[in-house]
């Protein structure tokens, strides 16, 4: 599984937004955190144009000289923004258990939850 996804949302201003994350996926759902990385804000964007417009698009691809080998993935859904819950717990589980900077340092922001309406991705046939 690849370590970083693309997120794409849309505000009330109608004007995409396009964000690397780190995410898990359990079931059709689809996790990522705010965590301890830098950020210019803790108002970030991606969090306020999910609040105004939860349909979220949650690319993941790889790329490689070998165009036989290039795939891409990507998940339709609806986010959802958490502080607390049970929900919260399992997202940050699933990312300690994939990311072993989280070990030492686990996500104590918000988290998202991203439940998929709606798979779709193609693969090389070479």
């Amino acid at each position: 599984m690849s370590p970083v996804a693309r997120l794409a949302t849309v505000g009330a201003d109608s004007v995409p937004h396009l964000v690397p994350i780190t995410f898990a996926v359990g079931d059709d759902t689809v996790y990522f955190a705010i965590d301890h990385k830098p950020k210019s804000s803790r108002n970030l964007r991606r969090l306020r144009n999910i609040r105004e417009n939860p349909q979220v698009s949650v690319l993941v691809d790889h790329y490689a000289s070998d165009w036989s080998a290039l795939w891409w993935s990507r998940a339709d859904g609806r986010a959802e923004v958490r502080n607390d819950g049970d929900d919260r717990l399992k997202a940050v589980e699933l990312l300690r258990a994939k990311y072993e900077q989280y070990r030492d340092h686990p996500p104590e922001g918000p988290v998202v939850i991203v439940r998929v309406e709606r798979w779709s991705g193609w693969a090389s046939a070479g």
